[in-house]
């Protein structure tokens, strides 16, 4: 089969992006797989699927899977690049819309500079809704990595995120720990590893090892979950600029309750058509 596709990218966080509306799309696992990949395929960290509804309350249905062919929950820097889509493929001439997503309806709207701002959602903070095994439903929890005793916040934006707080983004063991921490036993559907340095109170840097994609240039629920953290735990102030490898993302939170903002730029490379 032939299909039809857009290469985009959020902070260097890429993604193939195809319409399920106008096209039949159902890719298996292994297509995926060939799809992300950068030498045989047309290379991203996730691919993204734009469907109809299955509920009236909402515009579209949102699928997001990753490079290794698996289907998760939500994806913040795709969710930027889906408005972004919709709108250049005519499908919607709304400035706001409703998105359904496997974890829930997020709301994201194309601003008048080109930028997109999402309402991700309520973070959770309790461990075994995010999920992640423990005792307790203490903020600060540790984590037995290899020989390496960690100091983690769990938080769920809709997937599950690791924070610790680090000295150093630049010299912080993504590599080493990243691949531990995602498919750490304590954490039953794996995981995405932050690693946050603190510059001041309402502004960070961030690298983050994801789930099913390794790190990425940038990981837009990531930087929300990093926000949510130093929020909570009295390091941060709101709103927030996260520094990623890929640029800069704007995440605002009032705190419990409340939902996490993001704000930032979504980018259409390249159209293109692959035969599978």
């Amino acid at each position: 089969m032939k299909l039809s596709f857009v290469k985009m990218h959020g902070l260097g966080n890429d993604f193939v992006v195809f319409d399920g509306l106008r096209q039949s799309i159902a890719l298996s696992p292994a297509q995926l797989r060939l799809l992300a990949d950068r030498h045989l395929g047309v290379g991203c960290d996730q691919i993204l699927l734009v469907e109809a509804p299955r509920r009236a309350d909402v515009d579209f249905r949102y699928r997001i899977f990753n490079a290794d062919g698996g289907e998760v929950e939500q994806c913040g820097n795709g969710a930027r690049c889906f408005v972004r889509f919709v709108h250049e493929q005519g499908l919607t001439d709304k400035r706001e819309i409703r998105v359904e997503t496997m974890s829930g309806v997020i709301v994201p709207r194309l601003e008048d500079d080109g930028a997109v701002t999402v309402d991700m959602g309520v973070p959770e903070l309790t461990p075994a809704r995010v999920p992640f095994l423990s005792d307790s439903d203490a903020l600060l929890q540790t984590l037995r990595v290899g020989d390496d005793e960690l100091t983690i916040t769990a938080v769920g934006m809709g997937n599950p995120h690791a924070v610790q707080v680090v000295t150093d983004v630049d010299r912080a063991p993504v590599e080493r720990q990243g691949p531990l921490i995602e498919s750490h036993p304590r954490f039953p559907r794996r995981v995405n590893a932050g690693f946050m340095q603190v510059i001041d109170r309402q502004a960070i840097r961030l690298r983050v090892f994801e789930r099913g994609a390794g790190e990425t240039l940038a990981c837009g629920t990531g930087a929300c979950a990093a926000v949510v953290t130093g929020i909570a735990r009295g390091l941060l102030d709101s709103p927030v600029r996260v520094g990623t490898r890929g640029g800069a993302l704007t995440i605002a939170w009032r705190g419990p309750g409340s939902a996490v903002s993001m704000t930032g730029p979504a980018i259409s490379v390249f159209k293109g058509e692959i035969q599978l």
